[in-house]
């Protein structure tokens, strides 16, 4: 079954707390899923100031600058992982190096119907 994990934390702490990761050890981390076959896609984001968020309504597209909402985290990247089950995804957000200064949302995938 595939979980995204998703990588919160405060931007403007990211990497400046003592057990900040840097991003060799991220990279590592997903490379090492990699290999073991169980991550699907990895990818850090660039900062939530560069985010544009769309919505349509009435067939009428707006754009704002930034984030979807103002809050204390922020979204900083996510792994799509390949996992037995809800355990196995919550042992690999588990080891996400950025999960000792954020969170990690562990999130199952829901396959569209036709």
């Amino acid at each position: 079954m595939k979980y995204l994990c998703l990588v919160y934390c405060d931007e403007g702490l990211l990497h400046s707390l003592p057990d900040s990761p840097a991003d060799a050890e991220c990279q590592a981390y997903a490379q090492a899923l990699e290999g073991s076959g169980r991550v699907l896609a990895a990818q850090a984001l660039q900062s939530v100031q560069a985010a544009t968020t769309v919505r349509v309504r009435n067939g009428q597209m707006s754009l704002t600058d930034g984030p979807f909402a103002e809050t204390k985290e922020q979204l900083a990247g996510f792994y799509l992982v390949e996992a037995r089950d809800l355990n196995e995804a919550l042992n690999i957000a588990k080891g996400i190096p950025a999960a000792r200064v954020g969170s990690v949302e562990v999130r199952p995938v829901r396959e569209l119907q036709p």
